[in-house]
């Protein structure tokens, strides 16, 4: 039987795209990072009376890819595309930056 040593642990300890393991575990529980506030500031700055904004880094932390949730009455007798264009159009001088986005709208249920 082999010895039990860091060399066999390594794979067990590596998560998504080969960061450690604990790297994930402290992003579910960490507060938001600072691309993330600023996206979720601006939006509700152009956004004022949504009602949900969610901003979640997708890229592992570095800023490159996003994933965007945002219910507002703005949205409202618009197509999807519509609604995603107005949130491409509030974040454009930060897209520029980005690798990818993904956007999820809709509309607040009463």
């Amino acid at each position: 039987m082999a010895a039990w040593g860091p060399a066999a642990a390594a794979p067990l300890l590596r998560g998504i795209r080969g960061l450690p393991l604990f790297y994930h575990v402290h992003r579910m529980f960490a507060s938001q990072t600072e691309g993330e506030l600023k996206v979720t500031q601006i939006l509700k700055e152009k956004f004022p009376g949504a009602t949900a904004i969610k901003v979640t880094d997708i890229s592992g932390g570095c800023g490159a890819m996003y994933e965007i949730q945002i219910e507002s009455e703005d949205f409202k007798e618009k197509r999807t595309v519509q609604q995603h264009q107005m949130v491409n159009q509030a974040l454009k001088e930060e897209i520029k930056e980005m690798h990818g986005l993904r956007i999820f709208t809709s509309v607040p249920k009463h």
